[in-house]
């Protein structure tokens, strides 16, 4: 089993930076992709970005690309998401997620073991 604990949502204003941590217990984050998503009110969780175990291959949405930055500090097992120049549409619960999906998969929840318990990030304009 790994739990997943994300912290650092909060409310800001359009603009503004946030900078979302998940750390992680149980199991060791270098073994697996670990992956941000989000979910606003009324739809549904979407991809934001995520870093994979081997190769370390790194992917962002289109929504989010240029403005958000994944990392990994595989020492500490913690995933980090900076978010720049947040936009009112960023306004969402973001969820840290764990697992082991092929490279044609890794943008669904599906293909994803654990799952944190959220975090509200709310963007005011």
């Amino acid at each position: 089993q790994m739990q997943l604990v994300e912290s650092g949502g909060g409310l800001v204003q359009t603009g503004a930076s946030l900078r979302l941590s998940c750390a992680a217990s149980g199991r060791s984050i270098s073994d697996y992709t670990m992956s941000w998503f989000r979910q606003a009110p009324g739809k549904e969780r979407e991809f934001v970005a995520g870093a994979r175990a081997i190769g370390g291959r790194i992917y962002y949405s289109e929504q989010v690309k240029d403005r958000f930055t994944i990392s990994r500090d595989n020492a500490k097992n913690t995933v980090f998401l900076q978010m720049n120049s947040l936009k009112p549409e960023d306004t969402a619960v973001y969820f840290c997620a764990a697992g082991s999906p092929p490279i044609s998969a890794a943008r669904m929840t599906t293909a994803y073991e654990w799952w944190g318990q959220g975090t509200q990030v709310t963007v005011s304009s």
